[in-house]
């Protein structure tokens, strides 16, 4: 087994940049977001009552685990791009697995949202009731919720045999197989366990993809910066206008 140790120069998409990022700041977002839930109990109706009584804490913790999750798919195509120089098929199931059940934690993230806002417009006990009455309800979501729990021990796999990731990276990211999904979960050791396994997994890879290349001249990358900066804001206000 051998470790990749060349230049991240020409990274396919999603890029050097955009992969190395994402990598470091994800995994932060998830651990933060797990950290903050820690302290109340994590059913559902905890949670909502949690939120009644900490809200801005609460939104706060659920949208850091959110914006975690979907900054995370560049990182996950970034290291099914290593994996895939030495072994394509375990990239190609360990990327799509953990890539497709990430869209079904950000589906489960916009239940959330609307489960709070109930609390604020129903009361607190009929928004428990209506959680209750319609947590079991069939959506085609569920069907992606072994791709999420098995497609990270597949993309561990991988990197462990195609040599992308040091044997204690692979490790660590396989125990991402045990952050639960779910409507209105909240924060375990166990979830800070794995998320914080995810930093361990992902912050050196992503530093390595960062440093080990070169640096576009000043001009360019303030400017990208400044763009970048101008687009988010406005998206940020489009998406307020509705």
């Amino acid at each position: 087994m051998k470790t990749f140790e060349n230049n991240f120069d020409h990274l396919p998409f999603p890029g050097r940049w955009l992969g190395g990022i994402s990598l470091v700041l994800a995994p932060v977002l998830l651990l933060v977001g797990e950290i903050l839930k820690l302290r109340f109990d994590f059913f559902f109706p905890e949670q909502l009552r949690a939120y009644q009584s900490h809200p801005k804490l609460m939104f706060t913790a659920y949208s850091l685990f959110l914006a975690g999750n979907m900054l995370l798919w560049p990182a996950i195509v970034t290291l099914a791009n290593l994996i895939g120089r030495e072994k394509p098929v375990w990239a190609v199931w360990g990327g799509s697995l953990v890539l497709f059940g990430l869209f079904a934690r950000t589906f489960h993230s916009g239940i959330n949202h609307l489960a709070f806002q109930l609390v604020n417009i129903l009361s607190l006990p009929r928004a428990t009731e209506v959680v209750a009455h319609s947590y079991g309800a069939f959506h085609i979501v569920s069907t992606l919720s072994g791709a999420i729990l098995f497609g990270w021990a597949v993309l561990a796999v991988g990197a462990w045999i195609s040599g992308a990731l040091r044997p204690f990276q692979v490790v660590a990211l396989a125990m991402m197989s045990a952050l639960m999904i779910g409507v209105l979960k909240g924060g375990t050791v166990m979830s800070v366990i794995a998320t914080g396994c995810l930093c361990i997994a992902f912050l050196p890879l992503g530093a390595r993809i960062l440093a080990q290349g070169t640096m576009p001249p000043a001009r360019i990358f303030w400017g990208w910066v400044i763009f970048s900066t101008a687009v988010i804001g406005l998206f940020f206000f489009l998406g307020q206008a509705g």
